[in-house]
């Protein structure tokens, strides 16, 4: 176990499995006393024993994202369990592939409901604590697809250029209240929500990433180790692609 986030408290969304999953582990692992918080009660509680028996300090709370009282009873009960809140990492999410026409209102309304809106309600959450540390700390998992364009996934681009540009706006507002916020933009990574999509999708994608592969979410996890760590104390309103070069085509 390293040292990079000891003192640090983390509320981590979507953390019981893929790129969640790996940040619970790592900031634990770095010291952190992690909140895992996701609506798969069976996985992420899992997730926390793993945490635990490998002597790091982590609970799990059912959280769905979209609920403004979900988010008052996390960030109530985290400040309760650990006596205060440093660290959040806005990674819920989810997509689709349907373009213009082939979104429906109620497709297009779940996917911003988890995507948008769920970080909205993280930050707004979470702020009262993360101001009174004095040394607060939030990470909007975006994607490379909140910053370029392709067909057939509208709703998901809408959504996630829309945490991009939140972000950017938190950061200005809250830069000398003692609360950094920027985002971190994958590309394609091996998670459950990739093995979702087509095979032939994710083909394509690996074939046309410069590096010839997908990542793994522990290369998302690293990222916001670094945003959240003391080590970025100088970097807000930033965003920061992980993609294996794709979006440098």
């Amino acid at each position: 176990m390293g040292n990079r986030l000891q003192g640090k408290v983390a509320i981590i969304t979507g953390g019981a499995r893929g790129i969640g999953e790996a940040h619970v582990r790592l900031f634990a692992a770095e010291g952190a006393k992690v909140v895992v918080t996701d609506i798969l009660d069976k996985e992420g509680e899992a997730t926390v024993a793993d945490v635990k028996a490998a002597g790091g300090d982590a609970v799990f709370m059912h959280h769905d994202v979209t609920k403004e009282a979900d988010w008052a009873r996390v960030a109530a009960d985290t400040v309760k369990q650990y006596g205060g809140l440093t660290t959040v990492v806005n990674n819920a999410g989810f997509a689709n592939l349907k373009g213009v026409e082939e979104e429906t209102l109620e497709g297009f309304n779940a996917i911003v409901a988890v995507c948008q809106t769920g970080v909205w309600l993280g930050m707004k959450a979470a702020m009262p604590a993360l101001k009174k540390s004095g040394n607060g700390a939030i990470v909007n998992i975006s994607s490379l697809y909140g910053i370029i364009g392709t067909p057939s996934m509208i709703s998901y681009h809408g959504a996630k250029g829309a945490v991009r540009l939140m972000t950017k706006s938190a950061a200005l507002e809250y830069a000398r209240q003692g609360v950094r916020v920027n985002s971190v933009h994958p590309g394609i990574i091996e998670t459950p929500l990739a093995k979702t999509l087509p095979a032939e999708y994710l083909e394509t994608i690996s074939e046309t990433t410069p590096m010839g592969r997908m990542g793994k979410p522990i290369d998302i996890a690293t990222m916001s180790l670094f945003l959240c760590s003391d080590e970025a104390g100088f970097i807000t309103g930033s965003e920061f692609v992980v993609d294996g070069g794709w979006g440098a085509q």
